[in-house]
């Protein structure tokens, strides 16, 4: 096999994977800001819904979905940093220990690429070729790809992450919190769930085209569990408001 063989596959398969990384991440982010903007429609949604159940005070409704929207909002993004913080953490950890293994011990680190490569289809000549000649071009990058199924030059950001649940939690809990008290009394509720299930239907079927999924069943599980979180807490805040609590 001719050097130019060899490294054509090789540009080809670094260029594919780049931009399927980018892909499946810009993808793992819209759908995480979907179902971040589901949480906040649907928590937000079942506060003011069971507060308008006991009064149907504007100041109070106001003020519950307020706190609501920023208690979840700011849970969500301390979360979502949390996870990724650990997540990084241990993609650092993990690149760290490859970058020590490379210069303690080279040509294990070598074997152990062209057996990686050879499991991937590879005969066994073609694959020792690969892994030298990706060794030789950047041999951290080659084993973080290869072996960890790391990109070192795209490692996961606790901001980014954070700032975006933070944004889509936001505006998902938006529209109940404006349904609830801008229409008249009579017609806070109604308008409320309309509203919500409209959204519902929407982030169900925009999280199943994601996923690739059929979105029938995922926008009847999300307009389902959101009448029942709005029906739950109703019901609740009428039989307090009933009794006077």
């Amino acid at each position: 096999m001719t050097e130019e063989g060899v490294s054509g596959p090789a540009h080809g398969e670094a260029h594919g994977e780049a931009h399927g990384g980018g892909l499946g991440a810009r993808l793992n982010w819209l759908r995480a800001a979907v179902l971040g903007a589901n949480d906040g429609i649907v928590s937000t949604a079942g506060l003011v819904v069971g507060v308008a159940g006991a009064t149907s005070d504007r100041a109070a409704l106001l003020t519950a979905g307020l706190a609501g929207l920023l208690a979840g909002s700011m849970s969500m993004a301390a979360g979502e940093y949390v996870s990724v913080s650990t997540q990084r953490d241990s993609e650092m950890a993990a690149l760290a220990v490859e970058k020590r293994e490379l210069l303690e011990q080279p040509e294990a680190e070598l074997e152990e690429l062209t057996e990686l490569l050879e499991e991937r289809g590879l005969s066994r000549d073609v694959a020792r070729e690969a892994a030298q000649q990706l060794t030789e071009r950047d041999a951290l990058r080659a084993h973080a790809r290869v072996e960890l199924g790391i990109d070192p030059d795209d490692l996961t950001n606790p901001w980014h992450a954070a700032w975006a649940s933070f944004l889509a939690f936001t505006a998902g809990a938006l529209l109940p919190l404006l349904a609830i008290v801008l229409p008249p009394s009579q017609w806070r509720v109604p308008v409320t769930v309309v509203s919500v299930v409209a959204a519902l239907v929407l982030t169900g079927w925009s999280s199943a085209r994601l996923g690739a999924a059929a979105p029938g069943r995922a926008v009847m599980r999300n307009v389902g569990g959101g009448l029942l979180a709005m029906g739950v807490t109703y019901g609740v805040g009428s039989l307090l408001g009933a009794a006077g609590i």
